[in-house]
């Protein structure tokens, strides 16, 4: 029998790209999506299989990490082998904006979902999506053992959710594993994003349909890795005999103005001609400089990225031209 798998947060940039892998590996794969009177799926139109599909490997499934009796509905009926929780408010400086929903989401969100696995599929495994901002302001390189010092409501909601995972793995005995994700971006990368919204506006500038770009902290420093590269990361930890945490990064941390940098050369135009500072998309509160040491996943698991900083950036850059066209 296939292994069946549930991701929360499907049709985002992690998640799509997960159920690529999950499928080509053969998995009945199972997507948790909000309901929205907007279409946000795009992402899945290359995988998507409709109801009328007969024995269909992908189904998609209305649900919220906000609402508790539909994730254990969901685990109930579904019975997966693995779960995977790539569910959040994201957007660290949107954050800011909307602290409660973001705690709502993305804290209490993995707490609801570790309780329907640990009341209707205990013997799943189980990944939780955590993230470098729980770093904060530690000084780099950061790894298992560095203590969290969240700067924005999303690292503090990411910090109680990978907590939970710890919890629950060690009072309930489920296999549960944390990702400590670096920074990983790809072509799918939502606009809003920094990286992304470097790569369109060098796209669109470069094509003439764009005068300038406004960015905040050039001088933050992160260690960017390719979103491929990080979801293969995250099957391999529920590959192994044991539940562990894990940090994924490339262990090279480059700042935001190199990236403006690489992403402009691509386009032939010098970056300081159309990039200006713009306070209003500074952070309340900085994260200047994360570096990530993934010895232990590279040791344990066998991981290493394949993608490079200069190829992730053409990469992303490309792609923006090729929609622009």
């Amino acid at each position: 029998m296939n292994r069946r798998a549930l991701i929360t947060g499907v049709s985002g940039q992690d998640g799509s790209h997960l159920a690529e892998l999950l499928l080509s590996k053969g998995y009945e794969v199972h997507g948790l999506i909000r309901r929205s009177s907007s279409i946000s799926t795009t992402r899945l139109d290359g995988i998507y299989q409709g109801p009328e599909v007969a024995g269909r490997s992908f189904v998609l499934h209305y649900g919220d990490l906000t609402d508790g009796q539909s994730l254990a509905r969901l685990v109930a009926d579904i019975q997966p082998d693995e779960v995977y929780n790539l569910g959040a408010q994201s957007h660290v400086a949107v954050s800011f904006e909307i602290p409660e929903f973001t705690f709502d989401v993305t804290g209490q969100g993995a707490l609801r979902l570790l309780e329907a696995v640990r009341n209707h599929a205990p013997a799943a495994r189980f990944y939780q999506a955590s993230s470098s901002e729980m770093f904060g302001s530690a000084p780099p390189p950061q790894n298992e053992q560095t203590a969290f010092h969240p700067r924005s409501p999303y690292a503090v909601a990411k910090v109680a959710a990978h907590y939970a995972t710890q919890n629950y793995r060690e009072a309930y005995g489920l296999f549960a594993c944390a990702g400590i994700l670096f920074n990983h971006e790809g072509e799918r990368r939502g606009e809003t994003f920094v990286t992304q919204k470097i790569a369109r506006g060098a796209a669109r500038i470069g094509q003439g349909r764009q005068s300038e770009l406004l960015l905040g902290n050039l001088d933050a420093r992160r260690d960017w890795g390719h979103a491929v590269d990080y979801v293969h990361a995250m099957w391999l930890m529920l590959r192994a005999d044991a539940p562990d945490d894990y940090v994924i990064a490339t262990g090279e941390a480059h700042s935001v103005r190199e990236f403006c940098q690489l992403a402009f050369a691509r386009v032939g135009l010098d970056w300081e001609r159309y990039v200006k500072v713009d306070e209003r998309y500074l952070r309340p509160s900085e994260v200047d400089h994360l570096c990530g040491d993934s010895t232990k996943a590279r040791t344990a698991l066998g991981w290493q990225p394949d993608v490079s900083f200069e190829q992730l950036v053409h990469r992303m850059v490309d792609a923006q031209l090729e929609n622009e066209s």
